[in-house]
């Protein structure tokens, strides 16, 4: 120990020579060099709490492993698996401070991961940090294992817990829009294409369409989520499992299943699963469709609650905050506003992932540490954004529901509902007459005796506008 004026240390060795680590450091020498190595984004991969436990699931199943293998020392095996189970708990997680971006292929997390992991062993051997002839980071915590399997299968277990979160924000969301559309069921609105006025419709039909959209984006994750639990671990460096025992893929896949309750499976080829990335690219895209989606509906809500007074005005959102530093009494629809940029930043993000996965050479990717920080930040963005929608918008809206039906029979885009009876070209010249006139079509049509009252009332009865009936 030095502790000469300065903050004590203790002295730990690699490749490169000698280096000091703050003495009370559970991370070691490599993820010193880690941090002054890579000040990119200044967000440790602390930050998504996910991959932190997924890091440790995976050490503590090769732990196990290598223990009934005979590999690994008892006694030095449930001091690791230990000190995972602390990790998994939620415990040193402050100790996982390398940088989300960074060089080597995510070699830099797998140290850190090996030293705190190693370190928190000696404690519980009653021996002190950096005693490594007694607990080794590599030795011992890393046994039988690369970065190269270690990494990616952790990102998998990490990236499935986090989009078995976004589908249940979906589901949730899909929840409170089929609400919506019982609740707005018999209200009658206009549809509208290319922003002009269409057909009419029911509000209920419209909210309707957005929960089977959201539900549509759940199943597509969920089918994402089953292609990422194909794992390479066991296959070390470049797939062949060079440095493994021959039953230890087997066995550490099926005490990684158990720890973690994903459906994990050993992928068929370790080779090319370790140089392949296809799967975050599936998930990436499925994600970005969810959040594409999202937005075009957030779009929706911001105009179908535009004014109150000079906009649609049709629906009003759940006042949440002030609006306006200078304008008394404006409401901003804040909550749309927040999931529209996150669904920008998921849009980014893919394409980040895309690069990345292309950018890939030989028997290995060395990009998936930007891989996983943009899979991960679009996958707990878009679930957080996702559940204020619900609870802070969705679930409040109420309907101007006199406004909608006025704009239902003053429009004369309602004359559609009259060409099975009149015909195309005179449905069209009362459109033209309406338009010119500014008069009403049922009020054109009663002037020129086109159609008796009966006959005009069942034609623009609200439960004809809006669904499949036979012309009579």
């Amino acid at each position: 120990m030095i502790a000469d004026g300065r903050d004590a240390v203790r002295i730990e060795h690699d490749l490169l020579g000698d280096r000091e680590v703050p003495a009370d450091a559970y991370y070691g020498v490599h993820t010193v060099r880690a941090i002054e190595n890579f000040p990119i984004s200044s967000v440790p991969i602390s930050t998504h709490a996910d991959l932190v436990v997924a890091l440790a699931a995976v050490k503590q199943a090769a732990a196990e492993t290598n223990r009934a293998l005979g590999t690994l020392d008892p006694r030095i095996a449930d001091a690791i698996v230990a000190a995972c189970a602390e990790i998994r708990c939620g415990a040193l997680h402050e100790q996982f401070v390398v940088d989300q971006i960074q060089g080597g292929a995510g070699t830099s997390t797998n140290m850190n991961a090996n030293e705190v992991i190693a370190n928190r062993a000696l404690e519980l051997l009653g021996h002190s940090r950096g005693e490594y002839q007694v607990v080794h980071p590599l030795e011992h915590v890393n046994l039988g294992q690369s970065t190269n399997d270690v990494y990616p299968t952790a990102v998998k277990v990490a990236l499935g817990a986090a989009a078995s979160d976004l589908s249940a924000a979906l589901r949730a969301l899909a929840t409170e829009c089929s609400e919506k559309s019982l609740e707005f069921g018999g209200i009658l609105k206009l549809g509208r294409t290319q922003l002009q006025d269409a057909v009419p419709m029911t509000l209920g039909q419209e909210f309707g369409a957005f929960a089977v959209t959201i539900g549509e984006d759940a199943d597509r994750i969920d089918e994402a989520i089953s292609l990422i639990a194909e794992i390479n671990l066991g296959g070390t460096a470049i797939g062949t499992g060079l440095n493994t025992h021959p039953a230890y893929a087997a066995g550490a896949c099926e005490r990684l299943r158990r720890i973690t309750g994903l459906p994990l499976t050993t992928a068929g080829d370790l080779v090319e699963a370790t140089s392949d990335v296809g799967s975050f690219v599936q998930l990436s895209g499925v994600t970005k469709r969810a959040a594409v989606k999202l937005s075009k509906i957030c779009n929706d809500l911001r105009l179908l609650s535009s004014g109150p007074r000079a906009g649609f005005g049709e629906i009003v959102l759940p006042p949440v905050q002030a609006g306006s530093s200078i304008m008394p009494g404006k409401v901003n629809p804040v909550i749309p506003e927040v999931v529209n940029q996150v669904a920008f930043e998921v849009i980014g993000n893919d394409l980040t992932v895309t690069l990345a996965a292309e950018a890939g050479q030989l028997q290995l990717n060395a990009f998936e540490p930007v891989i996983a920080r943009a899979l991960l930040s679009s996958l707990t963005h878009l679930s957080a954004a996702v559940r204020v929608l619900g609870e802070r918008c969705i679930r409040g809206i109420s309907a101007r529901e006199e406004r909608m039906r006025d704009a239902v029979f003053t429009s004369a885009s309602i004359a559609t509902a009259l060409n099975p009876v009149l015909g195309y070209e005179a449905t069209t010249a009362l459109v033209a007459e309406a338009i010119a006139t500014g008069s009403s079509i049922p009020d054109l049509v009663r002037r020129s005796a086109l159609l008796d009252d009966d006959a005009l009332e069942r034609a623009l009865h609200p439960d004809n506008l809006c669904r499949p009936r036979t012309v009579e």
